[in-house]
């Protein structure tokens, strides 16, 4: 019970984090309202969004202040609206209310099941990797660890995905575009894990990045939040030049709290052709 209460209060505290950010980032000028003082052409003040959503300005500003109360479904839909969030943005705030189906507890398993692995070897040549929640790495494939080479050899503790991306040199030099995707998967991340910032693998994932990547702290304050979409993705790796890969992700039914990552070739690449020497080794 005591765990649950910790996480009613980090939902809240997220929520009225996250409507502060939003609504400091609005455009003025999408609403038909004039700059603010100085030419400030961001930013909506409460009494505004409160109007906006049909709520009164002391209900709105417990929201945003963290106060347990239980605001409805049609309340934060309705915020929602008026802060012009993305179907994504709707259910991240949903899922910090209270209207979503709970999030999965950790697993147990410091590795991915057997079945799981098996069904990233089948996947050679293609690259693959399964992600915990928290996104701790549970297993990869021969060809993930051809394109990577650094995941073998991470400590265990590690081994998780923001953590490679926002600290190892490698991956930063893996990712021609790393400026763009380290905050396209903080903002996944984020989305992902909203309901879970309380549980203590999450909380320490996210306060040991900040405090050892600049641009994580940067990037988390904004409070972005964006939905997974399968994506074309590009590696430049040092053996084979630029590698054109779609980003793909699914979970197994009997392992919903696993996300397995799959990277394809995108169609008239030489992608298939450089995986298959990355994979055969030197020479």
């Amino acid at each position: 019970m005591q765990r649950t209460g910790v996480q009613g209060s980090e939902r809240r505290k997220e929520l009225g984090l996250f409507l502060r950010a939003r609504r400091d980032q609005a455009v003025r000028a999408e609403y038909g309202l004039p700059p603010i003082a100085r030419k400030r052409e961001r930013g909506l003040r409460r009494e505004e969004i409160a109007f906006l959503s049909g709520v009164s300005v002391t209900w709105y500003t417990w929201l945003e202040q963290g106060r347990d109360i239980s605001p409805s479904r049609q309340v934060l839909e309705s915020v929602c609206r008026s802060l012009h969030l993305s179907d994504t943005g709707l259910a991240y705030v949903l899922s910090l209310g209270g209207y979503a189906t709970a999030a999965p507890s950790s697993p147990a398993a410091a590795t991915a099941p057997a079945h799981v692995q098996r069904l990233m070897d089948a996947l050679d040549p293609n690259p693959a990797f399964a992600l915990f929640p928290d996104w701790g790495v549970a297993g990869w494939n021969t060809a993930y660890a051809a394109l990577y080479p650094n995941i073998a050899k991470v400590p265990a503790p590690d081994r998780n995905l923001l953590w490679l991306v926002f600290t190892d040199p490698y991956v930063r030099d893996l990712l021609p575009d790393w400026d763009v995707t380290s905050k396209r998967f903080l903002a996944e991340f984020r989305a992902e894990t909203g309901q879970r910032l309380g549980d203590p693998d999450i909380k320490y994932q996210v306060e040991r990045l900040q405090e050892a990547s600049p641009e994580f702290r940067a990037a988390w304050d904004r409070y972005d939040i964006l939905g997974f979409e399968s994506r074309e993705r590009l590696f430049h790796h040092p053996a084979v030049g630029v590698l054109q890969l779609e980003h793909h992700q699914l979970s197994p039914s009997d392992r919903p709290d696993l996300h397995i990552v799959v990277y394809t070739p995108v169609p008239g690449s030489e992608a298939s052709n450089q995986m298959q020497r990355l994979m055969s080794g030197p020479g």
